[in-house]
């Protein structure tokens, strides 16, 4: 398997990104952009998940990449929960939030199960290469 190089080629990236257009087009499509407080916590948390890949896999090392693929899994259950808000004040309807939910459930996982494997690799980055 060919080393990754560029965080745009990682898969749960990808993925994340398809999410944040969706959750996008839900807010420009519908009411949902009047409500600002929730439309703003939705783009922002589905947008969180995406950026947080880009800034673990900057910092070049398996341990800090895991911290922020952490901190994307937590934005990814908020996002899965603010969805839960759009869907009981009625700015979408059941399949759109199934659909939404369930990229949030693939997500989740697919986030977990790089942070096993980064818990197994040897790869460390800067900050932890002179530690025991």
């Amino acid at each position: 398997m060919a080393a990754i190089k560029h965080f745009e080629d990682l898969e749960i990236w990808q993925l994340s990104r398809v999410l944040c257009n969706d959750i996008y087009d839900v807010i420009e499509s519908t009411n949902l952009k009047i409500n600002y407080k929730l439309s703003n916590q939705i783009d922002g948390s589905s947008g969180s998940v995406m950026d947080k890949f880009a800034e673990g896999f900057e910092r070049n090392g398996n341990k800090e990449f895991s911290q922020f693929l952490s901190v994307a899994k937590t934005s990814c259950g908020e996002t899965r929960s603010q969805l839960y808000r759009v869907l009981d004040r009625k700015f979408i309807d059941e399949i759109k939030f199934e659909k939404l939910k369930s990229q949030t459930e693939i997500l989740s996982v697919k986030i977990n199960n790089l942070m096993d494997y980064l818990s197994k690799s040897e790869l460390k980055g800067p900050k932890y290469r002179n530690r025991p």
